[in-house]
């Protein structure tokens, strides 16, 4: 389902203009930094305001990419960087469509930002992702409930690039003070499990843009 997105990075996202905030920030990215978990900081948008080194680990394998680096936008990360299966297991269940409705939610809330709406005609450009996000999200979302698009709690797997971690489940807790809440951030922790799955599972194959336009874990509308 990753696939290369067009368009251009937009421009950069403005800094809090008070030097009590500054200093509060530059304060919290220390903090980030002494967690040993992979946590990130984010705005409604996805962009990537602040992550720790834990994080930079993770995705240190992934290869340049225009625009769906996860240290700029995590959402455009998930749903278009080509190597994002790598790192993230069971890439189109557990993260894309979870993403897909974040971003579905974020449009209703801020409709007119000039991101989210390039995010969302990036989506429409290919017909894969344009079924994902038209047919597959609902289907997906009458099959498994609401609450399976919560982020906070859940259990993911991810293929860290540490061979002495392998295939390891992490539990994503969003926990978010009330001075970043004000500034309309919120934190994301990937709280690494041990690993208690006895065998590697299997990876899904990458598929192409020819092939049908519709998630492997969705029906298409003719079946």
């Amino acid at each position: 389902m990753a696939h290369q997105a067009g368009g251009q990075r937009p421009a950069p996202r403005p800094v809090p203009d008070t030097r009590a905030t500054q200093a509060y920030l530059q304060d919290y990215a220390a903090l980030l930094e002494s967690l040993a978990c992979p946590s990130l900081v984010v705005d409604h948008r996805w962009d990537v305001v602040m992550a720790n080194g834990a994080f930079e680990t993770l995705f240190r394998g992934v290869r340049r990419h225009a625009t769906a680096m996860p240290g700029d936008n995590f959402l455009r990360f998930v749903l278009f960087h080509p190597d994002a299966a790598d790192v993230l297991g069971e890439h189109e269940p557990d993260w894309c469509l979870p993403m897909l409705a974040h971003l579905r939610t974020a449009l209703e809330t801020y409709g007119h930002d000039q991101e989210l709406q390039a995010i969302r005609r990036d989506i429409a450009q290919d017909p894969l992702m344009e079924a994902a996000y038209r047919q597959g999200l609902p289907h997906w979302i009458r099959a498994v409930g609401e609450s399976a698009t919560r982020l906070d709690g859940a259990v993911r797997l991810l293929l860290h690039p540490d061979p002495r971690r392998g295939p390891t489940e992490c539990r994503i807790v969003e926990e978010t003070p009330e001075a970043l809440r004000d500034l309309g951030y919120r934190r994301l922790s990937l709280v690494l499990r041990e690993n208690r799955r006895s065998t590697t599972p299997v990876r899904r194959p990458r598929r192409s843009r020819s092939t049908a336009s519709h998630l492997t874990i969705v029906p298409s509308p003719e079946s």
